[in-house]
């Protein structure tokens, strides 16, 4: 196969943005995949009519929005290759919009919500045993005495990530793991925010948890839906002191 086919030369202004439309129209077109290689830096520059600077930019740009992975060297994993890292660059962009305020707490919990009913029913119907098991163990670790806050915070997160992973819907998982990620420094801030409070809290969290586990188990996919909801609207309440509505 000709390396040549189908890379166009392109205009020279906004020229990096110009190479990313190249780029694109070879991965949409089917002519790249996830793994495929793509060219180096400076054979693409002379196929396309700009700048190693150009291409270099791009490549950036889109390792940035986890499209392509870049590695160093001269073994097989070196060079630049299409990536499925979607989740990465989903929880880049909603963390620093959540930092930014661009997005109310109270609608990031709302999809939160939308998004972890949705996996809960379907991991009730999909869960094989290891899942289950696994939601057990990461239960047991955050039931550990010497379990501190962003210990717990980080099980939580691996809890909700886990039956969202479960329910087989990867772009739902994806999104569940952006929205987790882009919370951890404002649900680790109010955490701290409870003082004392939190101990209650936490006992709430993981009992919530345990009947989370149980819907799952039970394979009761309406139960599950409710108890991921309500469990997510009771903290919200208690950290934030608002409903949801």
């Amino acid at each position: 196969m000709d390396d040549r086919a189908g890379w166009r030369p392109v205009a020279r202004a906004r020229t990096y943005e110009l190479v990313i439309d190249r780029i694109e129209e070879q991965i949409v077109s089917g002519q790249l995949g996830v793994g495929d290689r793509l060219p180096p830096e400076r054979d693409l520059a002379q196929m396309l009519g700009v700048s190693r600077a150009a291409v270099r930019e791009a490549f950036r740009a889109l390792e940035a929005q986890g499209v392509l992975r870049m590695a160093v060297g001269t073994g097989p994993d070196s060079g630049t290759t299409v990536a499925a890292l979607p989740s990465q660059a989903l929880t880049r962009l909603l963390r620093l919009h959540v930092a930014l305020a661009n997005f109310p707490m109270a609608d990031v919990v709302r999809a939160r919500i939308m998004l972890e009913r949705e996996s809960a029913r379907n991991a009730a119907q999909r869960a094989t045993e290891a899942e289950l098991e696994e939601l057990r163990e990461l239960l047991d670790e955050m039931d550990a005495p010497d379990c501190d806050r962003e210990r717990f915070n980080d099980l939580d997160t691996r809890f909700h990530v886990a039956i969202a992973e479960a329910g087989g819907n990867r772009l739902v998982a994806d999104m569940t793991i952006a929205i987790r990620e882009s919370l951890r420094r404002p649900l680790l801030a109010a955490f701290d925010d409870l003082g004392d409070g939190w101990f209650p809290i936490a006992d709430d969290l993981r009992h919530d948890h345990r009947l989370i586990h149980q819907a799952l188990l039970a394979r009761d996919a309406a139960d599950a839906e409710a108890q991921v909801e309500r469990h997510i609207r009771s903290f919200y309440r208690s950290a934030w002191l608002q409903d949801l509505g």
